[in-house]
């Protein structure tokens, strides 16, 4: 019985190890966050200025002359 523990005990650590020692996963999750967080900052700003920014452009093309 100790003996399975022990290799229970062997097999986590080294798993464990391995863990640790990777770093490709944690910097993917990073770049991932970070993404998520570019996105919802450009989509807060297009909700918040796409009415002021659609009022400005109805603006000037009432403004300009209509060709015939």
């Amino acid at each position: 019985m100790n003996t399975l523990f022990a290799n229970i005990y062997i097999a986590m650590e080294t798993v464990a190890g391995k863990l640790r020692r990777e770093e490709k996963g944690a910097t993917a999750v990073e770049y991932g966050l970070m993404v998520a967080l570019i996105a919802v900052a450009i989509i807060v700003t297009v909700a918040a200025l796409g009415g002021a920014l659609s009022g400005l452009f109805a603006g000037i093309d009432a403004r300009i002359p209509a060709v015939p």
